[in-house]
């Protein structure tokens, strides 16, 4: 995709016109391999690709049988997601307004 597209450009009022965007869960527990998949984006894509990394997993149905995705993302696991993001050298990353 990333061949076709290139990296995501956004006009003058930051309203995506485009590029790639990737959007990664992150998971309790690390459960999503955070670490390979930002590596894999910083190597193999582009360090300038844009990131959302999303802290939206709640548990439902019978997640309550399978920990850890029994809870929700705390706040240092993705803040932990963003700091290695950013040492991997991915500067295009879209932070979330502290809770």
């Amino acid at each position: 995709m990333h061949r076709q597209v290139g990296n995501l450009t956004l006009d003058e009022h930051g309203l995506a016109q485009h590029g790639l965007l990737i959007r990664h869960l992150v998971l309790p527990g690390n459960l999503a391999d955070t670490e390979k998949v930002i590596d894999f984006i910083a190597r193999e894509i582009s360090p300038n690709t844009y990131l959302n990394l999303m802290d939206q997993y709640r548990p439902c149905y019978r997640a309550d049988e399978y920990p850890p995705l029994n809870r929700p993302v705390t706040s240092p696991e993705y803040y932990a997601a963003l700091a290695i993001a950013e040492r991997k050298g991915l500067g295009r990353l879209d932070h979330r307004k502290e809770k």
